[in-house]
């Protein structure tokens, strides 16, 4: 009996029950043929040995996890031109070898990262992405923590990338027939394009929303395993009905504090008010949502008295599973609030860490003034709203509360992003602004003070990208990922910076998960979904996207500049000189000019393309 350190291959051929039992002689025969021709040279060739086959699956040991990856990317290469499917796990452990067999955790983890993954797929624990070569380190995409049957603590997941894996047909099928509502009103979206042609009204988004089937909804086909939840907008049950964005300020702090926990998926704050109001029925806005569970309540604050009344409820069987009313002093409301999300996540996740609860708790201000404030802040400008008096407003607002309490993170994070957001509005000349100086520096105060704050590396991540340092964006946007894994605005942030940095297949693949989150999202969402999917060569797909926005919102200039420069780029020349010209209609500052120091596509060989397919359009020089 020996124990050692050793990279473990969990390997398992997808419907093998299924093919065995619809042609049993062919499919053994095939079976043997990837066997011998294929997965026993692999490992033997990088070094490895099969200890354990089980028919249809095979487990295997390497002496280093750079072996074992590479014999990992082999095997799959070999099984895309062939008749089966395999899913991998790769973990380095601690192992026992007892007469020519191995045990222990480092097996039973990369089985389980095996059974993770989709056909196709490699899945690595974080362990070997410690080990592997450094430059190895744009091979491995982070997935986050996951439950893993069996395993007490969480599993930090990584997906290795593979380049040279050919799109399946099934891929290459227009979103609109393989997804959900979101992809279906895509399709809707270009029929009436066809239909009605360039004059187009714009249509509120919560009437096209209800026209969506429920047969379509966003769960039909969520393949996410986290229970999926969304706080509905709480009621604000005042007498005089004058202070609704402290109702609406709990709502968004519970969802946030929800948000953070990795083992949930938190459907976005604005989704949730897309709907607010269209239906009685709690299952069928949760249909709309995509949502497993829903919570509901109420806020009535009067003086300093604060009542707040929730409850949780499962849409499967339209159970209370629980409810709870508060009366505090309005002082206690982050207790309220830190009540509120850990029963709630008891609920849906009873294997919470207590660290996890713990950061629930904490007091982002012991002011209530400044708390106040803040809200009221957020109430008047959010990212990517483009009224300037509104940043104004806010960025006095976010002053006030500073200056009742210096050392309010949050605060100080939405002053910042009231400086960036100033500055990324001027056409051309953002790098060198003043204000951007400021803003990333108070950004920057915040994430010192609050090391956890992700909406402050969301900000970082937005002025960094302003001063084309793209690098430093996509590591900020990253880490607000990590630290919020269920926050669209972040994963949006996170797209762009792929896109500036090059990893465009990324970059789509965080914008869809962005949309999923939150399906009633801005016309922005659609944009950036858009831009990634043109930067990743998936033009067909790109339009569909584009037209979805553009029904809804006709002179979104972001949204006509990606269509205008689709069209520049097909050759659809007379298409897209008249797109151009409603781009400049609708934002006349446009120009080539600006968008060469914008660099939309950062400083990759795309960024010139870009500006050729704008240039066939006759995209006008300077503004």
């Amino acid at each position: 009996m020996q124990r050692k350190l050793a990279a473990i291959m969990a390997a398992d051929i997808v419907d093998y029950s299924r093919l065995m039992a619809e042609d049993e002689s062919s499919t053994y025969a095939e079976l043997r043929t990837v066997f011998d021709h294929l997965i026993d040279p692999t490992v033997a060739r990088h070094g490895g040995t099969t200890f354990k086959t089980m028919g249809d699956g095979f487990l295997a040991m390497f002496p280093s996890v750079n072996e074992a990856v590479d014999a990992a990317l082999a095997i799959q290469q070999g099984f895309d031109d062939g008749p089966f499917k395999l899913r991998i796990g790769i973990n380095l452990g601690d192992v026992i070898e007892d007469n020519g067999d191995v045990y222990g955790d480092g097996v039973n983890v990369a089985a389980r990262l095996e059974a993770m993954a989709e056909p196709g797929q490699i899945f690595v624990s974080g362990a070997v992405v410690m080990a592997a070569e450094r430059s190895r380190g744009d091979l491995f995409a982070r997935l986050g923590r996951r439950r893993a049957k069996n395993i007490p603590e969480l599993l930090e997941v990584y997906r290795v990338r593979r380049a040279d894996s050919p799109r399946s047909i099934w891929q290459q099928v227009p979103h609109v027939l393989r997804c959900s509502a979101a992809r279906w009103s895509y399709g809707v979206a270009a029929i009436a394009l066809i239909l009605i042609g360039t004059q187009i009204s714009p249509l509120p988004l919560a009437a096209m929303v209800s026209g969506i089937p429920t047969a379509l909804s966003l769960d039909q086909t969520r393949r996410d395993p986290r229970p999926s939840i969304a706080v509905m907008p709480f009621a604000t049950m005042s007498g005089s009905g004058d202070q609704p964005y402290f109702a609406d300020g709990l709502t968004e702090d519970v969802t946030t504090a929800l948000a953070r926990n990795p083992e949930l998926q938190v459907i976005a704050r604005d989704s949730t008010y897309a709907v607010r109001g269209q239906e009685t029925d709690v299952r069928k806005l949760a249909a709309k949502l995509g949502v497993d569970y829903v919570v509901e309540g109420s806020a009535r604050r009067e003086g300093d008295q604060l009542r707040v009344s929730a409850q949780l409820i499962d849409v499967g069987t339209g159970a209370h599973l629980w409810s709870r009313s508060f009366d505090k002093k309005v002082a206690d409301v982050f207790a309220v609030q830190s009540e509120l999300t850990t029963e709630i996540v008891a609920q849906l996740a009873p294997y919470i860490g207590r660290s996890e609860a713990a950061a629930a708790a904490l007091r982002p201000t012991d002011n209530l003034q400044a708390y106040d404030l803040v809200l009221q802040a957020r109430n008047r400008y959010r990212h990517g709203a483009t009224d300037h008096n509104a940043i104004l407003d806010a960025r006095g607002l976010y002053q006030r509360a500073l200056e009742m309490d210096p050392a309010y993170a949050a605060a100080r994070a939405g002053l910042a992003l009231t400086y960036i957001g100033e500055v990324a509005q001027r056409p051309g000349g953002q790098a060198a602004a003043p204000e951007l100086d400021l803003g990333l520096s108070e950004a920057r105060q915040a994430v010192r003070l609050d090391p956890n704050l992700g909406f402050g590396y969301q900000v970082i991540s937005f002025g960094l990208a302003l001063q084309a340092d793209y690098s430093g964006g996509l590591q900020a946007a990253q880490r607000a990922v990590e630290l919020n894994p269920n926050d669209p605005d972040s994963m949006m942030a996170l797209a762009k910076a792929q896109v500036r940095f090059g990893e465009y297949s990324d970059a789509v693949a965080n914008a869809e998960r962005a949309r999923r989150l939150h399906p009633m999202a801005p016309e922005y969402y659609a944009y950036v979904h858009g831009q990634a999917l043109y930067a990743d060569g998936r033009r067909e797909e790109a339009a569909t996207v584009i037209s979805e926005c553009l029904v809804r919102a006709p002179r979104d200039a972001n949204c006509l500049l990606i269509q205008a420069a689709l069209q520049g780029g097909s050759g659809e020349l007379e298409k897209a000189q008249a797109t151009m010209a409603s781009l400049v209609e609708a934002h006349p500052a446009f120009s080539l000019e600006a968008e060469r120091a914008y660099r939309r596509f950062g400083d990759k060989p795309l960024m010139e393309e870009f500006l050729q397919d704008l240039a066939r359009a006759k995209a006008p020089e300077t503004a």
